[in-house]
């Protein structure tokens, strides 16, 4: 615990992931105070025109409830 997951559209660097994961296990272990063997980070990529269909539809709008952070956009194909 915890396990984060970020979805994003695919074209970022291997260097840029990792630095981003360091970045969230920082705010993690800062916010939280868990242990750093404890953080697991995950990158998904999904392409624009799957967004909407596999992110947008069921993580967002499906589990709004969920969000500490809502998108300021709506998919062009919603």
């Amino acid at each position: 615990m915890p396990h984060v997951v970020v979805k994003m559209y695919p074209g970022r660097t291997q260097e840029q992931k990792e630095k981003m994961a360091e970045k969230i296990t920082e705010a993690l272990l800062e916010t939280i105070g868990c242990e750093e063997k404890s953080i697991s980070i995950a990158v998904e990529e999904v392409t624009p025109e799957e967004w909407n269909q596999r992110v947008y539809q069921p993580e967002i709008m499906g589990k709004a409830y969920t969000l500490l952070k809502k998108p300021g956009y709506v998919p062009k194909n919603t």
